[in-house]
């Protein structure tokens, strides 16, 4: 028995009715996919904006007061991240190393992946320094070096460790040091600095000691003359001179 052919579809209806049936839904999502095209296109040139005034204001900052400016006016823009640094710079010319500590921990909280954050933290560790906190100075040089092996500050963060451990008499953990710069830092600047402060801790030659003096033993030694002896040979004593006589007078 014939089986009756499917019935044919025409697509133009079909579109037309899906758009009938959906038109309004459609019509919601280009105008939300054309705001947000249009906010994405403004934020961008605000941003813009901002980074070229930032960038405007931090190069006619002179003094510390003006970079707290660029931070204030222009934050999370480039410009504020280095008006931080600068000012830590200019507070620690002024030997300001705790104030210069807080704004480089501000920094690095603030812009945990900029590219100088390895920067901030050494500088950090020699504000410490600056401070008489070889301590806590020489732990964050640690910290900074075991952290971001990568970075181009480890090597410095190595290296500002020999001093440190030599102050502190740890010779052999400041040769362990300059040895790993050596080995991962071969043929550069920091190979030639961490090879000159091997040649410093090098220890001083070790002085020959003078042999002890050969001892005869007990048995062989020649025994002790008596007392009032001469000395075995020894030459003998010349004899005593004759008493000349006393003559009686007459």
């Amino acid at each position: 028995m014939p089986t009756a052919p499917p019935p044919t579809r025409d697509a133009a209806v079909e579109a037309r009715v899906f758009w009938e049936r959906f038109k309004a839904q459609i019509a919601a999502v280009l105008i939300l996919a054309l705001l947000a095209t249009v906010g994405f296109g403004g934020y961008m040139l605000y941003s813009e904006r901002r980074e070229v005034a930032g960038s405007a204001a931090l190069a006619g900052a002179k003094t510390a007061p003006d970079l707290r400016s660029v931070i204030e006016r222009y934050g999370n823009t480039r410009a504020a991240a280095n008006a931080y640094l600068l000012l830590a710079d200019a507070e620690r010319n002024e030997k300001k190393f705790a104030d210069a500590n807080a704004t480089l921990q501000v920094f690095i909280d603030k812009y945990p992946k900029h590219e100088l954050v390895t920067t901030a933290r050494v500088a950090m560790a020699a504000n410490l320094e600056a401070m008489g906190k070889s301590d806590e100075a020489l732990a964050l040089y640690q910290r900074t070096a075991a952290s971001y092996p990568n970075s181009f500050n480890a090597p410095l963060a190595l290296l500002s460790q020999v001093h440190l451990l030599r102050i502190k008499n740890k010779v052999e953990e400041a040769r362990m040091v300059c040895e790993k710069i050596l080995t991962d830092y071969r043929d550069s600047y920091w190979a030639n600095e961490a090879a000159r402060q091997l040649r410093v801790l090098k220890p001083p030659p070790s002085v020959a000691k003078p042999a002890p003096a050969a001892t005869i033993p007990q048995l062989l030694a020649q025994p002790s003359p008596p007392a009032g002896a001469p000395a075995p040979n020894a030459p003998a004593a010349p004899p005593a001179p004759p008493t000349p006589e006393r003559t009686k007078p007459k």
